[in-house]
Parts: C-alpha cells; sequence; structure tokens
C-alpha cells in the first residue's frame, strides 16, 4: 500500500462544488491499494471498520441516531438515502457524498482505477461550510478550526483502516 496522502480534490470529484464556496473548508487524501476495489466495496468498508463503529457508537447516543453494519452494507450498495447522522447528498457510480444532519459537513468517497490498472485509487475527503444565513464573508467557525489537527489525522485513519479491512478481505 502507498501512504495516504493529501492531495487536490479530482475536478470531477461530487466534493468539488464546495471547493469554491466562500469560507468554506475541503480536503482530500488518497492511497492506491494493490486490488481491484469497487465503489461499494470501498463504502462498505469505510463505514464498517474498528474506528468508523466508534464514531457511529458516539453518534448514537450524542444524536440518537444508531446505525448498524448491515446499514452500511445497504448505503455502499445504493439501497438507503440516510445513515447514521448523513443523508445521501450525491451519488455516481464511482462516488459518494454525504451531508450531515446539520448540512454543515460533508463525507466524500471515490474510487478510481489505479496507475497498473490492477489497482484502486481510494479517495477520502471532507468539506466544511459556513451555516446557512451566514453573514457574507462567514467561514466555518473557530471550533472546527482548533479541531483541524484533529481532523486530518482522523481522517488518514479513517482511510488507513479500510484499506486494512479491504486488504484482509482479498487476502
Amino acid at each position: 500500500m502507498s501512504a495516504i496522502l493529501p492531495c487536490p480534490l479530482p475536478d470531477a470529484s461530487l466534493l468539488s462544488r464546495y471547493r469554491p464556496q466562500q469560507g468554506a473548508y475541503t480536503d482530500c487524501y488518497s492511497t492506491e491499494i494493490a486490488v481491484r476495489v469497487t465503489q461499494a466495496d470501498f463504502v462498505e468498508a469505510f463505514y464498517t471498520t474498528w474506528v468508523f463503529k466508534l464514531e457511529r457508537t458516539i453518534l448514537k447516543w450524542a444524536v440518537a441516531k444508531p446505525s448498524t453494519d448491515a446499514q452500511a452494507t445497504l448505503l455502499a450498495q445504493g439501497g438507503l438515502d440516510a445513515f447514521s447522522a448523513w443523508t445521501v447528498e450525491d451519488r455516481r457510480e464511482d462516488q459518494l457524498l454525504l451531508c450531515d444532519l446539520h448540512g454543515r459537513t460533508r463525507s466524500w468517497l471515490m474510487t478510481a482505477a489505479g496507475e497498473s490498472g490492477d489497482d484502486t485509487r481510494l479517495y477520502f475527503g471532507s468539506a466544511v461550510v459556513p451555516a446557512k444565513g451566514s453573514e457574507s464573508g462567514a467561514d466555518i467557525g473557530t471550533g472546527f478550526r482548533l479541531l483541524l489537527g484533529f481532523h486530518k489525522m482522523y481522517s488518514k485513519i479513517l482511510l488507513k483502516a479500510a484499506v486494512t479491512r479491504l486488504q484482509a478481505r482479498n487476502a
């Protein structure tokens, strides 16, 4: 597996619509895995890792939005448009864009053929947007800015956990 590194958002990414939004924050991380992975496999693996299950547990208690691995599988297969604290904002064959219950954050997953054709490039990105009705020039807020370092580290951990899960399935 190659390293998980920050990278520019691909132009065709569903998340790129937030890149030019005034005051918004976007990021993108990617890595390659030495097997062909479908978008559905990636989404299911991502949302069923031990790391994400911790987040799901927190959301179950903090905002009364429980979720299960079976629901993650349905989300991955296109059979659900809501999962825990998120709803599907947009979906393509190679991408999934989710919006949180407050409309402030987005999570995005994408797969693409890797350089050799026998591998897959996996992308994970986020967007944080100013609150609706904010004044022109508003930004994402001090709270998120203070958590930005943690967010970046957590994004890499989430993607690494998904890769580990996918590799175990294909071993």
